[in-house]
């Protein structure tokens, strides 16, 4: 049987697309993932349901299988992840031409239903989808934390870390399959291992990883502010194993929206962790993620956070315009800033973070660097450096003056720099 699965949504959903990939590959089965215009017996989509905008992308995917199913370019139709998830009845009843509706818990019950049997041995394996040298590690599920504007501790639940022996065996397998670079990935890193001994065991993680032949770049991705544990900072700095880069989303600065997003922190904790990092590793990169227009953020509220940003300069930022999502405290509040003001303030903000970008880059201009090949594409190479993250972050640009191979690491001279991207060299 030939099934296609397609993913929408995180790096966490992907890693959910992978585990079900392999578990339906042992089981016989022709798998292929995001693969545009195959005909297949099954098509699965693990859909997002996160904020308005991944679900109707979501939406718009179910709708169009569900022509290709009309048209018999597939057989079944199958629906899985978040939004199903969070809305699996009233789905069932508008699209009734999907044959199954799926959660984020139930892989067992789509093996099942496809006639196929759960092997319980490939717990910690996947069909990795990503290039052969990086790969993400989903270290946890879920979430403890209760900011007023999310609603993953409802789509995902309470925290559920992975234990350490199995993420340790997963990441050697990714290791002997060629990953060269690990992403860890979760809800929320900095309360890893909180859930299973009451005691945080990032730092052991990371310990234990890092002792893995093969693997030269650790990446850590979506780390809360509150509680980041110091020993993996200084962890982060005497081990040239994990990058200097951290993506910790601070979503504001100012104290009273702060405590109405229900954040645990204000200001004074934040920038005395982001300036821990700085004082103790002076060359991380810092990326975050900041919304404009939670409701009631005023004119000067909203100042404060631009003048923040203006004075921390962040090496990477995302901006997000608030919106309610059902369910969240958050919701309750009156959603009183207008839509377009919320669009004026994420444009500001992303027009001081793009200053920002080019004078951090234009700085880098004649320095040299570690840098990790990616791809080959028409008349360069695209690689990046530690500080940047696949997908998401500056690519540096390498012309093919000298024959490069994806998945190594070179050493690189940066000869250029725009806002995004960095152009580079190969040093003999």
């Amino acid at each position: 049987m030939v099934i296609q699965l397609i993913t929408l949504g995180c790096s966490k959903n992907l890693v959910d697309s992978e585990y079900l990939l392999k578990q339906l590959e042992s089981n016989g089965h022709r798998v292929c993932h995001d693969t545009p215009g195959i005909e297949s017996d099954v098509a699965i989509l693990n859909t997002c349901g996160f904020i308005l905008d991944a679900r109707q992308e979501s939406i718009d995917a179910i709708l169009h299988f569900v022509d290709l199913k009309r048209r018999g370019k597939i057989g079944r139709l199958i629906v899985m992840g978040c939004l199903s998830e969070r809305y699996k009845d009233e789905l069932r009843k508008e699209l009734p031409e999907v044959d199954g509706f799926y959660g984020v818990w139930d892989q067992r019950d789509i093996i099942s239903d496809l006639n196929s049997a759960y092997d319980p041995g490939l717990g910690n394996h996947r069909w990795v989808t990503t290039p052969v040298h990086y790969a993400f590690l989903k270290i946890s599920e879920g979430c403890n934390r209760k900011c007023s504007f999310c609603a993953i501790p409802g789509i995902r639940g309470m925290q559920r870390s992975k234990p350490l022996p199995d993420l340790t065996e997963e990441a050697e397998n990714l290791a002997s399959g060629g990953a060269k670079e690990l992403i860890l990935i979760a809800q929320d890193l900095t309360n890893y291992g909180i859930d299973l001994d009451g005691k945080n065991q990032l730092h052991s993680l990371l310990k234990s990883i890092s002792g893995i032949d093969g693997i030269e770049w650790i990446r850590l991705h979506y780390a809360y502010p509150t509680g980041f544990p110091k020993e993996v900072i200084e962890f982060m700095a005497a081990n040239e194993k994990v990058c200097n880069y951290l993506d910790i989303p601070i979503q504001h600065i100012n104290n009273r929206i702060l405590r109405s997003m229900q954040r645990g922190h204000g200001r004074e904790a934040i920038e005395k962790l982001l300036n821990d990092f700085r004082t103790l590793i002076p060359d991380v990169a810092l990326r975050t993620t900041i919304m404009a227009g939670y409701p009631g953020e005023t004119d000067k509220e909203f100042e404060e956070l631009v003048e923040f940003v203006r004075y921390f300069e962040f090496d990477r930022l995302g901006v997000f315009p608030y919106s309610a999502e059902e369910g969240t405290p958050a919701s309750a509040l009156k959603d009183d800033v207008p839509e377009k003001i919320k669009a004026e303030r994420v444009d500001m903000l992303m027009e001081l973070q793009q200053d920002i970008s080019l004078k951090k880059n234009l700085s880098k201009t004649g320095s040299r660097f570690k840098v990790i090949i990616d791809r080959e594409e028409g008349g360069h190479y695209t690689g990046r450096t530690e500080y940047d993250s696949p997908e998401v972050d500056n690519e540096v640009i390498i012309g093919k003056e000298k024959e490069l191979r994806p998945g190594e690491f070179y050493s690189i001279e940066i000869t250029g720099a725009s806002e995004f991207d960095l152009l580079g060299k190969p040093v003999d």
